[in-house]
């Protein structure tokens, strides 16, 4: 008779479920099912994988994955979550409770067994729905060794456990010095203030009764934040670092501390029939003191109106010196049609997923715009960058291209000074068109009217990258990272900078950063592409065989050749190099 070997091994544990199972499943069966199905293929997975993580085992609406490392475990469990946060509010959206135990465990054929399975699984009954939580023996593996922050939430009596266990809540924190990133291997503290009047604008509470009016709440932020960052006298957080807060709890002071601001705004939107209701209140983070509190009531086709009127009372708290003219310069309405506005806040919730069905619906709802009001600049330039997601992802046509370059001309025409409009044109035409020279001068105009807008300085790092004038690339680059330090789609700019550092023969930065961009957005195929094109040319093969194995998976009929079409480079030796990098690393003609 053959007994089965059995192993013990000491592992970090990972236990995850979906808060309120029964519950979503008893009100929408089938959209509860997709939203999980989808979660774990285009979230979920991916990052276990790209953490070197091992499902053992799923169970319905959860699963058990083991790590050879606590800082895996932990990292993962955040990224899963950061990615999870950006489909809040999304119809059918789903949470997670994730629970990371390290012990003990018995390996018996394809399962595992022990106290340590056991505490990991209780920790994560008692996590809240969108937490990481971990036992106390993960936290001391753990402490000092992240860029995340941690609440001690005391001792908890779990069941069927013999001893209390204390249990800490894992958080995110701001992880660059103020203005500067001198490489990704430095050890990240939260940021200091930056030494003018500094801004965080959290996520507003949709007061209308209705989840899925939370677009429009978002939307209104979105928008805020865009005209904040207009003046050049204020420094405001990124968008996607400020909704990392959604739908949390959160102490304005810690908030100040992670993002390395001195105001916060706070909020919430009221949307019923004709009218809605904006309440704000502007709050100095290190005191704690309220500057600025107030309630905005106007009619639904005043909308523009009624965002001005946040953004200028925002302004004259912090900053009373900034002129009439400069706040006249900031409120730019891009169309007069609420309904297409309407549509435009439903693309852009559905944009951040970065996934397939989303992007179609996206392109979708902003076509149903265009239908309302073809002269809506703004909505081109979107429209084509969302496109140029579809392609480079291996999505797209040669339609799409057209169309994409189409619109972006379009937007360009029409006159707009909008800082975005200009900068995500100026992306569209020199990725997809190489029309270099047009895309610095649309470049230039965007930043010359906001050079502190996330959107404008990302899309001017990758202009500058594709054009050789590495630069000011890198500078702004490195500037998105200090707008936007815990933005878990961070990854577009991490890639820009291992694009930079592969193409001046600095791979060993460039796998850096490359990894940095794989890790944070498992699902873009370019973090990959630009990993494999690094491991190469420093002579690691066995990691550049996996970033292939990786981009196959994500676009099994990516070869040289449809890199090369898809890829924007002013100058031949840039494509060529990048081209051979990725023969190197074994992916095919």
């Amino acid at each position: 008779m053959v007994t089965e070997r059995v192993e013990r091994r000491l592992a970090a544990i990972l236990a995850v479920d979906v808060a309120g199972y029964s519950r979503l499943m008893g009100s929408d069966e089938l959209g509860t099912l997709a939203a999980l199905k989808a979660a774990r293929r285009d979230i979920v997975d991916p990052a276990i994988a790209a953490h070197s993580g091992r499902i053992i085992k799923t169970t319905g609406d959860g699963m058990l994955v083991v790590f050879a490392s606590v800082v895996d475990a932990v990292t993962c469990a955040m990224f899963a979550q950061s990615q999870m946060a950006q489909l809040k509010g999304v119809p059918q959206s789903i949470a997670f409770r994730i629970g990371i135990n390290v012990g003990d465990i018995i390996i018996e054929s394809d399962d595992i067994f022990g106290d340590g399975v056991n505490i990991a699984a209780r920790v994560e009954n008692e996590c809240e729905p969108g937490g990481v939580w971990l036992s106390d023996d993960a936290y001391r593996q753990v402490r000092g060794k992240t860029t995340f922050a941690f609440d001690d939430l005391g001792e908890r009596s779990l069941k069927n456990i013999e001893r209390p266990v204390r249990i800490y809540s894992v958080r995110s924190a701001g992880h660059s010095p103020a203005m500067r990133v001198a490489s990704p291997s430095e050890s990240k503290k939260p940021p200091l203030p930056p030494d003018r009047p500094s801004i965080a604008v959290l996520p507003f509470s949709n007061m209308s009764g209705d989840p899925e009016q939370e677009y429009f709440a978002d939307g209104m932020v979105e928008d805020i934040i865009t005209a904040l960052s207009h003046f050049k006298s204020l420094f405001v957080i990124a968008r996607n670092s400020s909704f990392t807060y959604k739908g949390r709890a959160v102490d304005i002071k810690q908030v100040g501390r992670e993002l390395g601001v001195r105001y916060v705004l706070e909020g919430s939107v009221r949307k019923a029939g004709g009218r809605m209701r904006i309440t704000g209140q502007l709050i100095e983070a290190v005191t704690g003191a309220h500057l600025w509190a107030d309630k905005i009531d106007g009619a639904l086709e005043d909308i523009f109106d009624l965002q001005d009127e946040v953004t200028t009372r925002v302004v004259g708290a912090i900053e009373p010196s900034i002129t009439r003219a400069e706040i006249t310069r900031a409120h730019v309405k891009s169309t007069f049609s609420v309904d297409a506005y309407d549509l435009y806040l439903k693309a852009l919730a559905a944009h951040y997923s970065q996934t397939r069905s989303d992007i179609d619906r996206a392109l979708q709802l902003l076509e149903e715009a265009l239908r309302l009001d073809a002269s809506y600049a703004w909505i081109k330039a979107f429209a084509a960058y969302i496109l140029c997601i579809k392609i480079g992802q291996g999505w797209g046509t040669p339609e799409d291209r057209e169309k994409a370059t189409r619109f972006a001309r379009e937007a360009l025409l029409s006159g707009s000074d909008e800082p975005k409009t200009n900068a995500f044109a100026a992306h569209a035409l020199g990725w997809l068109a190489g029309e270099h020279d047009v895309a610095l001068a649309a470049i230039g105009r965007a930043l010359h009217s906001n050079p502190n807008c996330f959107d404008v300085l990302i899309r001017s790092g990758w202009v500058h990258a594709w054009t050789a004038d590495f630069d000011p690339a890198v500078e702004h680059f490195l500037r998105c990272v200090r707008l936007n330090p815990v933005d878990p789609l961070l990854g577009h700019a991490y890639c820009g900078l291992a694009f930079v550092h592969n193409l001046k023969g600095e791979y060993e930065e460039g796998t850096e950063y490359a990894k940095l961009t794989a890790h944070n957005m498992p699902g873009w195929i370019f973090g990959w592409v630009h990993l494999a094109i690094s491991s190469a040319y420093i002579g690691n093969f066995q990691e550049a065989r996996a970033a292939v194995g990786r981009i196959l998976e994500l676009n099994p009929s990516f070869s040289v050749k449809q890199y090369c079409v898809i890829s924007s480079s002013k100058h031949d030796w840039m494509l060529e190099k990048a081209a051979e990098g990725l023969r190197l690393a074994g992916i095919p003609e």
